[in-house]
């Protein structure tokens, strides 16, 4: 029996508006809808709510994904930054006092939204694989820790993020379908990554998988709700999360 595109979209992966479709391989794109599979599936996915980590503890960030409200806390100087990502509106609390001119304001604001933009991607990058702007191609085969064999997708950007020159190749479990390693090029031209970290020790929250283990780095913390009070978003007053 036949699906309706409304089935279709419930049960399949389908691209963010403005994913590269054309210019993607289509075994790169079949390789990114597994690991949406492996970790939860892009319904499970699109149902999470809220989530909150700790960004190597240089922040604490609580998302809702629903609205793009984020509050991101400053662990070094106490800064509190409440941003929607999508206007790029809201108010920032620094050096214990609230932000009014207009100026310092957007520019607050500004750097908020760009921390939620790396931070997050240190932590749902593998749901992101065909957001918008991505172009996915497959590298080939490798292998990663334990001789265990990998898909290689190369992530390449147009126009969009903080670093749009940016490309990662993404390595891929060919048994568990999850990402186990990544490695970081600072233009898309470079053969040599700044960087290459594991994707390890995934964990269930709600109803996906995340890692939070970059090897001698750790993203801590992470939870998943279906619920949290307005006022995560809108006061300054300490946070107190729940237990999950």
């Amino acid at each position: 029996m036949c699906q309706s595109k409304e089935e279709q979209k419930q049960t399949g992966n389908p691209p963010m508006d403005g994913f590269n479709l054309t210019g993607s391989d289509p075994k790169a794109i079949q390789i990114a809808d597994s690991v949406m599979a492996a970790q939860g599936g892009r319904q499970n996915w699109d149902a999470t709510h809220f989530i909150a980590w700790n960004f190597f503890d240089v922040r604490k960030l609580i998302w809702d994904k629903y609205t793009g409200n984020v509050r991101i806390e400053n662990l070094k100087d106490g800064t509190k930054t409440l941003v929607n990502i999508n206007t790029g509106k809201g108010k920032v609390f620094k050096n214990g006092t609230e932000v009014t001119q207009p100026d310092s304001l957007a520019k607050y604001l500004q750097e908020g939204k760009e921390a939620w933009i790396n931070d997050s991607y240190w932590l749902v990058m593998p749901f992101k694989l065909k957001d918008s702007g991505v172009t996915l191609k497959y590298v080939g085969e490798d292998t990663v820790s334990g001789g265990q064999k990998a898909d290689v997708l190369q992530l390449t950007f147009q126009k969009v993020g903080v670093t749009p020159d940016n490309k990662y190749h993404v390595y891929v479990n060919k048994s568990s379908h999850l990402v186990s390693k990544w490695a970081h090029y600072r233009n898309a031209a470079d053969s040599t990554p700044v960087f290459v970290m594991p994707w390890q020790n995934y964990q269930t929250y709600g109803k996906i998988k995340l890692s939070g283990d970059r090897g001698k780095a750790k993203l801590t913390d992470i939870q998943v709700f279906d619920e949290l009070p307005e006022t995560v978003f809108t006061s300054f007053d300490p946070v107190i999360l729940p237990k999950t």
